[in-house]
């Protein structure tokens, strides 16, 4: 019985024979899973942008390593005395932070480790606050790549993101 008076109203509306449109109940049903859908897809789609800009971070990094290396080229083998400022000046996409902080990632802090053969470097991303750092091991050579906010946007969950 169920069955009959279902099949006839959904074959009235495909033949046109009932009134067109759409109940309120529909709509609503409509409108609730929209909404649902868009409580599970927007906060996804917010924390892309962190990750991008945390990406951008992790490139600033990875170019003041090359920089820090550079430096110690033009200074017999050792990092001692290396500034940002000076990282800067030998590669000019570093930004550093002056008088007025930067809009997007900045290099924060470079410094040399032990007797000259290790370096820290970091960089902020000022929009999630992550910290991302290179450290070189004096001696060995070894370089470990950390951040502080584990799993925030960029920052995976182990604090390593070098993978």
């Amino acid at each position: 019985m169920f069955l009959q008076n279902l099949r006839a109203k959904v074959g009235a509306r495909l033949n046109g024979d009932s009134e067109a449109g759409f109940t309120l109940i529909e709509l609503l049903v409509v409108m609730l899973i929209l909404g649902i859908l868009a409580a599970i897809a927007l906060p996804a789609f917010f924390n892309q942008k962190d990750k991008a800009g945390d990406a951008k971070a992790k490139s600033m990094a990875r170019t003041a390593e090359t920089a820090m290396e550079t430096y110690s080229t033009d200074h017999g083998g050792v990092y001692t005395g290396v500034t940002p400022a000076k990282l800067n000046a030998i590669e000019e996409t570093i930004t550093v932070a002056g008088e007025e902080a930067p809009s997007g990632p900045y290099l924060s802090a470079a410094a040399a480790t032990g007797s000259g053969g290790g370096y820290t470097l970091t960089v902020t991303s000022p929009k999630t606050s992550n910290t991302f750092t290179i450290a070189r091991a004096a001696g060995s050579g070894i370089a470990t790549f950390s951040c502080l906010t584990k799993g925030n946007a960029g920052c995976p969950e182990n604090g390593n993101w070098s993978e």
